[in-house]
């Protein structure tokens, strides 16, 4: 077989029962048309609906694998799974929902294969998606611009096409605690983005709450850079700077003004102390969020555990269109 025409997709699914039929319905025929060897990689992350099976009965075809986790270990750490065991030279990762149109596939390979780039992002045109969904997805894409210096407009959107060998240099870091997007700009030289149609959701429910999109973008920031430990840091030392001209200028306006000037002091000192617990805390919060990842990473488990890969014949796992 000629790798080099490969086209590996990885689609990290949990509990999306009601898109699925709708999903292979529309990217086999897209895969097809192409005129290239490919192959489907569904990773199961520990759905706890019929997903596992409705993925089993798509074994019927021969380009079709499904991997499945032992439990939910969360969207990134499926993908890694399924970049495990890819085997094409381009390798696309794809939501289940539909709101990444399969049929942008063909332009995403089209565009690495013309320009030979490392990276293929995709901006999403027109998003279906609420304020809650959009303002912090506004956020990572400033905030991963910043830390990565790569000036990509939208990093949230996981439709992207990566070269095998960036892949390949992904899996080994071994991270628990990442941002699959901007750890494949360490990696790259060559990265472009297109727009794609962005489409509503067909069925169900996002499984990105408020909670896990602010997690997220935390896992962006302390995985690729130490800013808020800096911050906290600096703006120690501008409130204890600032203390301590406050404390002068209320020392020089109570000998001038009197010890009535400002209620003998107090409310000026509840609020300086409220104002320094305030900022204690949330310099705690930031570092305990790095040390719990820390922590994690220390410990060595693995990212993700494969239960089983399905099916286990070799043969069966390349299409030729």
């Amino acid at each position: 077989m000629d790798r080099e025409a490969m086209i590996s997709l990885v689609i990290p699914v949990y509990n999306e029962e009601a898109n699925l039929s709708h999903l292979i319905e529309r990217l086999r025929p897209v895969m097809q048309k192409m005129g290239k060897n490919y192959e489907i990689i569904f990773v199961d992350d520990g759905s706890r609906d019929n997903t596992l099976s409705i993925l089993k009965s798509f074994l019927i075809y021969p380009e079709l694998r499904v991997v499945e986790l032992t439990r939910n270990y969360g969207q990134h750490a499926a993908i890694f799974s399924g970049f495990s065991v890819v085997r094409g030279d381009i390798v696309i990762t794809l939501d289940a929902d539909l709101q990444n149109p399969p049929e942008e596939i063909p332009n995403l390979v089209r565009v690495m294969e013309e320009g030979n780039y490392d990276v293929v992002g995709t901006i999403r045109k027109e998003r279906r998606d609420s304020f809650f969904r959009t303002f912090p997805s506004r956020m990572i894409n400033v905030i991963a611009r910043k830390i990565t210096k790569v000036n990509m407009s939208d990093w949230g959107c996981m439709l992207r096409a990566y070269r095998r060998n960036i892949v390949e240099r992904m899996v080994k870091c071994h991270e628990h605690s990442t941002f699959i997007p901007a750890l494949a700009t360490y990696f790259s030289k060559k990265i472009t983005e297109i727009e794609v149609v962005h489409e509503t959701r067909h069925a169900g429910e996002s499984h990105y709450s408020l909670r896990k999109l602010i997690n997220l973008q935390f896992d962006l920031v302390s995985s690729f850079s130490d800013f808020p430990l800096k911050f906290i840091m600096y703006a120690g030392i501008g409130m204890a700077f600032l203390g301590i001209s406050f404390g002068v200028f209320l020392g020089i306006a109570r000998i001038i003004y009197g010890a009535g000037w400002a209620a003998e002091g107090v409310f000026t000192l509840f609020s300086i102390l409220f104002a320094f617990v305030g900022f204690q805390f949330f310099a705690l919060g930031v570092m305990g969020e790095y040390i719990g990842r820390i922590y994690r990473e220390v410990r060595k488990r693995p990212e993700y555990m494969i239960e089983r890969i399905y099916p286990a014949d070799e043969s069966r796992r390349i299409c030729v269109s």
